[in-house]
């Protein structure tokens, strides 16, 4: 059942992009356009003999940062969205239920734009004329990175269920993101503790620093598991009892 529900949200995702072609070609181009601000500005005002090593990281935090914004924010956009065409209490009645529900569309929503990143990776990477080391290694870091991110997309989710309109409160998330994919965890060991900063970290040494799985330690793979872990249980937990909320107060069928 899981993998129609899988199938139907993905033929959703896909048909809205093609369908509202626009928004989807302006995200791909405000994902180019804040590269090259942060490009020129490392190629001009930047230390000629680390803005190599600058350029490349910056390609590296802004997909993340891309890719972060999806996967935490859209779940509560799609929670909004629902409410506002007033379908949110028909996938609630769904006998697979609405976490299994959202998670499926984020699952197919995050396969979009890993691809939509890939090539925009390619894209950046011409331009800046530096080529970044893509490794098998990424993908079972990616992993619980991307669990630990939909953990934070429940959490999105829950407070959409009860508050409706929490655009103001998706903008500020969007700048704390920012920071904690900028953010080296050299600079703050303490953000570890934080979701999926970890995981960025470490996929940014494989694609700058040819890092192989080999090269991780014990505690590294303790870490990424552990906080995918913690902040899925967490984000899921969290949502389950803000949906109780709502329908004890009827809110799931209101906007």
């Amino acid at each position: 059942m899981l993998y129609n529900v899988l199938v139907a949200n993905s033929r959703k995702v896909i048909i809205e992009m093609q369908r509202y072609l626009p928004n989807t070609l302006s995200l791909v181009a405000t994902f180019y356009i804040i590269f090259l601000a942060m490009f020129f500005g490392i190629s001009i005002i930047g230390d000629p003999a680390t803005a190599e090593a600058n350029i490349q990281f910056v390609i590296i935090s802004n997909a993340f940062w891309f890719l972060a914004i999806m996967a935490m924010t859209s779940m509560g956009w799609e929670v909004t969205t629902e409410a506002t065409r007033g379908t949110l209490e028909q996938l609630a009645m769904s006998p697979v239920g609405l976490p299994a529900i959202l998670l499926m569309r984020m699952v197919a929503n995050i396969a979009t734009q890993l691809v939509i990143i890939a090539a925009m990776l390619v894209l950046v990477m011409w331009t800046a004329g530096q080529w970044l080391n893509f490794d098998l290694a990424m993908v079972p870091i990616l992993l619980p990175t991307l669990i630990s991110m939909i953990g934070i997309g429940y959490v999105v989710a829950g407070l959409s269920i009860i508050f409706k309109q929490i655009q103001a409160l998706l903008q500020i998330i969007q700048f704390v993101f920012l920071g904690m994919t900028f953010v080296p965890l050299s600079v703050l060991p303490w953000l570890e503790l934080a979701p999926f900063v970890k995981g960025v970290d470490l996929t940014r040494q494989v694609m700058t620093q040819g890092l192989g799985l080999g090269d991780l330690g014990a505690l590294d793979w303790l870490s990424l598991i552990a906080n995918a872990a913690v902040y899925f249980s967490l984000g899921l937990v969290f949502f389950r009892w803000c949906e109780r909320v709502a329908r004890r107060q009827g809110l799931l069928g209101q906007y």
